[in-house]
């Protein structure tokens, strides 16, 4: 382990703690449970599970894990056979008001013993419906984080978000994105720790956003409708999560913690047969922008 990594988890486990103590904050009365855990091959992990009045349920993880290199995933990293060192923090909010939005946050970083590293993350909502207001507001929060460090990252990492967060055989995408990168490292030219202090920045990003968002809409009324459209838009988030999500796939190629991999799935989620919405509807409205390339910050399509 280098000593870039060691400051590296030294930070994800930092950033942890302080999400875990805003949220609790935010949901006053109850407190997050921690499981320890240990991988065999080596490493493990701290899981931080929630659940209360305004967060149904929550995660907050952080893993490191190392030892040598599985085949499956040297050969899809192209890398020869080596050790390798993945930690990171990964989050999903399932909140219990259907106005409050599914967010998702994951931080990593992996290293190999051959000299290979790289960064990866990205922050992306997925509303059950669709507010512009809270859309323009969310994605300029990101675009300022991304601008501090290059005025390319946000057009380019939104683009990126929009395609990755996307349910293929459904046709749209799993929210109204965000941001996502993934493999920046020394192959692109980058200085580790240049990209290591936009990392950070976008983990500190994360929890004055959400509390923003929780804040505005956690007191709206709701009906047995909002809720069964809720459970619905939860249906497609799981659909994405164990069809299309690499870092689902990578967990569980790694003999990761399934607990720990599967904590994104929601308490409760729902699938009805050819479910149409009506014309005018908020509902019909949130399925118009599950698509891609929507400028949210400005909020015109283009």
């Amino acid at each position: 382990m280098t000593d870039d990594a060691k400051q590296i988890i030294g930070f994800f486990k930092g950033l942890q703690d302080e999400i875990c103590s805003g949220l609790e904050s935010l949901d006053q009365g109850n407190y997050f449970r921690e499981d320890l855990w240990d991988r065999d091959g080596g490493g493990g992990g701290r899981t931080r599970i929630f659940t209360g009045d305004i967060i149904e349920k929550g995660g907050v993880n952080f893993s490191a894990v190392h030892g040598p290199m599985p085949e499956k995933i040297a050969a899809a990293l192209k890398v020869p056979a080596n050790d390798f060192l993945a930690t990171g923090v990964s989050i999903v909010l399932h909140p219990a008001n259907p106005f409050v939005p599914i967010i998702h946050m994951n931080v990593r970083y992996f290293e190999t013993s051959v000299g290979k590293w790289w960064f990866g993350g990205g922050i992306d909502l997925t509303p059950h419906y669709v507010i512009a207001d809270d859309a323009r507001y969310f994605h300029q929060a990101l675009k300022d984080t991304c601008d501090k460090h290059d005025l390319s990252y946000y057009p380019a990492y939104k683009r990126w978000a929009d395609d990755y967060f996307f349910i293929k055989h459904r046709d749209e995408t799993r929210g109204i994105g965000g941001i996502f990168f993934d493999r920046l490292s020394s192959d692109d030219t980058m200085d580790r720790m240049d990209v290591f202090s936009f990392v950070q920045d976008v983990g500190q990003t994360f929890l004055p956003t959400y509390l923003e968002l929780a804040n505005r809409n956690r007191h709206k009324a709701y009906t047995e409708k909002h809720q069964l459209w809720q459970r619905l838009r939860r249906g497609r988030y799981v659909e994405f999560n164990l069809v299309w999500d690499r870092g689902t796939k990578f967990g569980l190629d790694t003999n990761g913690r399934t607990e720990s991999i599967l904590m994104s799935l929601p308490p409760m989620a729902s699938w009805e047969y050819d479910h149409q919405v009506i014309t005018g509807s908020p509902e019909a409205y949130t399925l118009q922008q599950l698509v891609k390339d929507i400028d949210w910050v400005s909020h015109k399509t283009k």
